[in-house]
């Protein structure tokens, strides 16, 4: 199925490329849609870190 979204590539440790494999097995999605997820929450994390700094 094309996608208009930007790709990037990414290398994997094989540990951490297991634990996107289960992760995406028990969600039900592709390794894709999990590593996206990922990468979603991270960018929250980071942002609500930055923002509690900057009210410090």
């Amino acid at each position: 199925m094309p996608t208009k979204n930007p790709r990037i590539n990414v290398v994997l440790e094989s540990g951490l490329y297991s634990a996107v494999s289960d992760l995406a097995k028990q969600e039900g999605i592709s390794k894709s849609m999990a590593i996206r997820d990922l990468v979603k929450e991270a960018m929250e994390l980071r942002e609500d870190v930055a923002l509690t700094a900057l009210a410090e």
